[in-house]
């Protein structure tokens, strides 16, 4: 798997987890609604160790219900989106990094 593939996973991962969050957000007065988790992360670890594939997975959230039997913690969905954000604008950071390198690598410039 190479770098590149590593980085467009990790954007993919980190891009599925803001929809998540906005999904979420967006249903935060939906009387029974489950919030959803993506988890990305430790599939991602697996399969730089052992050279298989990696794939987003969205998993109900085990934060008991509410009243309403909705589930979404507005605290907890902040920070989640907040989390997202950094780590979507680093992979980028990183991804913008090795298409330089790449080009510079081609003869081109490096900006």
């Amino acid at each position: 798997m190479s770098v590149i593939h590593v980085l467009q996973f990790a954007l993919d991962g980190a891009s599925a987890e803001q929809a998540a969050v906005a999904a979420n957000l967006a249903n935060a007065q939906t009387p029974g609604y489950r919030a959803e988790d993506v988890s990305f992360e430790q599939s991602l670890a697996s399969a730089l160790a052992s050279g298989g594939t990696a794939a987003v997975t969205e998993t109900p959230s085990a934060a008991p219900p509410g009243t309403d039997g909705n589930n979404v913690e507005l605290a907890t969905q902040i920070v989640e989106g907040e989390q997202a954000m950094l780590e979507y604008e680093a992979v980028t950071h990183s991804l913008n990094a090795q298409f330089r390198l790449v080009q510079g690598a081609a003869g081109g410039r490096f900006t």
